[in-house]
């Protein structure tokens, strides 16, 4: 059981090109937003659709991956956990943030 403790998949589309950013020992990260889809039909029959926005961070050598063939739009399969941290803004206020850390990334369509 513990093979599918915290483990999340997702497909969906990139909604901004990947942001790198680049540390002093030569690491790298990778972050952007991917929406995935959902619909289902309400009670008078009426299809609805959803968007669910998701924010991924990719660490190491996925992060090369992304860097060189992942752009805004694009068609993506990832997996990976949930983390969840807290920062705070310019304005002092403590936010949280949910994150899919990527362990796996496949590219899809064209």
């Amino acid at each position: 059981m513990n093979a599918i403790r915290n483990r999340v998949q997702l497909i969906g589309r990139l909604g901004q090109e990947p942001e790198i950013f680049s540390f002093e020992d030569g690491n790298k990260l990778a972050k952007f937003s991917m929406a995935t889809d959902d619909s289902y039909k309400d009670k008078e029959g009426n299809k609805v659709e959803r968007t669910q926005w998701h924010n991924v961070v990719v660490r190491g050598g996925l992060t090369k991956i992304v860097e060189n063939y992942v752009t805004k739009g694009q068609e993506i399969a990832v997996e990976g956990k949930l983390t969840n941290r807290s920062y705070q803004d310019n304005d002092g206020i403590k936010r949280f943030i949910t994150e899919v850390q990527c362990s796996e990334l496949l590219l899809l369509g064209k």
